[in-house]
């Protein structure tokens, strides 16, 4: 269970975490997830970016948190590139630092029926300043349940590219309960 979860009516301080503390990312990605507005036909999904080297967040979004059909890694991406002057489109061009890495409560998208760019190639394409790979780890809390694309070949796509995928354990209940709102039981 996250102890650091709020009630939404403020954001909360910006805290500074050890960037060994897997689980409280992962939690602080599932209080993002709670955000996204419940629909049958969307995953709630919750996104953090953050600075290995650092413990810094960079970046939180969460699903449909953006206009259009918006995923938790594309709004954290945008919102990062957002911060640096770049629009929307151009989140890609973003300076992000060297040991970027990002939590999100599911498996990265691998396809998507609305024809945007999946979250995989977008995480692929992120380079840092020096032109190397930008993020180089995906912490995930659960793998896609196979509702909407069948299977979700989102990890494999990444680690295929160079991107070590790390599951963090402890949050599945909660995560599969929070990424389902919405959805027929």
């Amino acid at each position: 269970m996250c102890l650091h979860t709020w009630d939404g009516s403020q954001p909360p301080a910006q805290p500074k975490l050890d960037p060994n503390d897997h689980l409280t990312y992962m939690c602080l990605a599932l209080d993002q997830a709670r955000e996204s507005p419940p629909k049958p036909s969307n995953f709630c999904v919750g996104a953090i970016l953050v600075d290995e080297d650092t413990g810094d967040i960079l970046a939180r979004g969460y699903t449909l948190e953006l206009e259009g059909n918006t995923h938790a890694e594309q709004c954290a991406l945008i919102k990062y590139a957002q911060t640096q002057g770049h629009a929307p489109d151009d989140y890609m061009k973003a300076q992000f630092p060297p040991n970027t890495a990002i939590y999100t409560t599911m498996e990265p998208c691998n396809f998507r029926l609305s024809g945007n760019l999946p979250c995989v190639d977008r995480i692929i394409q992120i380079k840092d300043k020096d032109g190397n790979r930008g993020i180089k780890k995906v912490y995930l809390g659960v793998k896609e349940p196979e509702k909407f694309v069948g299977e979700n070949k989102g990890i494999k796509k990444l680690e295929e590219n160079g991107i070590e995928c790390i599951h963090v354990p402890g949050l599945e209940q909660d995560i599969l309960r929070v990424a389902t709102a919405g959805h027929e039981k």
